[in-house]
């Protein structure tokens, strides 16, 4: 009779824990949410604005009662791209604030640490910011990415300026990480794929700000197309440095990570002509679109700025793909039920100029592929690509 109270004892914990475990972050008042962004690293120009703009879409709808009565608290945790920092403020997020999801959390690397933590206990991984396939890896159920990958994006933009532009010598300028490692890839593969030469790359270190020798040496193999997978200021750093040299006749070439309002903006032209493969539509070029404008003008009332930049719009629209599955898991709100929802959106998302769909099996919200270069100052659509 002892034995088998301990095992019904046993039995009970073991239940309990796992009602925990598909509730855990979720009370009849609030749900918790969290990420780990850079906000002070090299990247802190997509982090910074997207939880801006994520907190101002939650405060708003926690101010007309939240999502079935639970306001959503969204918790952030700063790794300036470090990857051990990462690991820090994932544990922290899910062992102390015990967070239902994450949502938008930053970096190819900083993501594929945290699935140590977050896979075991089933906590979903919402639209990171970051477009890399491995996103998406096993177990897929918990893992649910926004938009076409850097390798996608990066092929069909890199085909198109082949067939377009006659480009035939194919080089690259990485940081050699998960990051940079995929959009090297993908750019290879697209060389190979059509006959095409590629010859030569060169890698750098995340904080490097001098590519003086690096891009002499890309010119003086005869690069005629440049893939980078740079952050933002090196991406600019590095297109600038080409244009001093009076390099002009080679096409350079950046994924999604590249694909920025201030890179567009930066004074003198030194970006005018870059070219970008992404899974979203530059927002200027569409205020004339009445939910674009509206957003907008809420922006400008919140925060003084006249447009919200590419970190706000990713920012805004995963924030809406959040609240919309725990709309759709209903009052009832568990692990298991929130991924069902997740797999039944579908809308389109007029912000970023794609639709979101869900429905699929994919994981992936839109595999769209839109071809950009920054021409005036800012980022013009130049044509759509299937994803291969």
């Amino acid at each position: 009779m002892r034995k088998l109270a301990i095992a019904a004892a046993a039995a009970a914990a073991l239940a309990a824990g796992g009602v925990h475990a598909q509730t855990r972050g979720v009370t009849d008042t609030e749900v918790r949410v969290g990420g780990a962004h850079d906000m002070s690293g090299i990247f802190a120009g997509f982090s910074v604005p997207a939880v801006k703009a994520a907190q101002l879409y939650f405060d708003e709808l926690n101010a007309k009662g939240g999502v079935h009565g639970r306001q959503i608290r969204y918790i952030v945790e700063d790794h300036g791209y470090q990857v051990p920092k990462a690991v820090q403020a994932v544990n922290k997020l899910v062992n102390r604030d015990e967070v239902f999801a994450m949502l938008l959390s930053l970096g190819t690397p900083h993501n594929i640490a945290a699935f140590n933590v977050l896979d075991p206990l089933g906590i979903p991984n919402i639209s990171p910011l970051t477009a890399a396939r491995q996103m998406l890896q096993d177990p897929i159920e918990n893992k649910f990415t926004g938009l076409s990958s850097y390798y996608d994006g990066i092929r069909a933009a890199a085909g198109y300026l082949m067939e377009k532009n006659g480009r035939k010598t194919v080089c690259s300028m990485y940081i050699p990480s998960d990051f940079g490692e995929e959009i090297h890839s993908a750019t290879v593969d697209e060389a190979q794929a059509r006959g095409l030469t590629f010859k030569a790359e060169t890698q750098h270190r995340p904080d490097e700000t001098d590519f003086t020798g690096a891009i002499g040496k890309l010119k003086a193999e005869g690069c005629d197309l440049v893939s980078i997978a740079l952050g933002l200021r090196a991406t600019i750093t590095a297109v600038g440095t080409a244009k001093k040299m009076g390099w002009t006749d080679a096409d350079f070439l950046v994924s999604s990570a590249g694909f920025h309002t201030a890179v567009a903006k930066v004074p003198g032209g030194v970006t005018e002509g870059l070219y970008a493969g992404a899974g979203w539509q530059d927002l200027e070029a569409r205020l004339s679109n009445p939910a674009v404008a509206d957003w907008v003008a809420k922006w400008k009332a919140a925060t003084g700025e006249d447009l919200p930049g590419t970190g706000a719009l990713l920012g805004r629209t995963a924030a809406e793909v959040f609240v919309r599955a725990l709309e759709a898991a209903g009052p009832d709100l568990t692990l298991d039920g929130f991924k069902k929802a997740m797999s039944t959106l579908k809308y389109e998302e007029e912000i970023g100029g794609y639709t979101v769909d869900y429905t699929d099996g994919s994981h992936i919200g839109s595999s769209d592929i839109y071809i950009s270069q920054v021409q005036n100052g800012s980022w013009a659509l130049i044509g759509e690509v299937q994803a291969k």
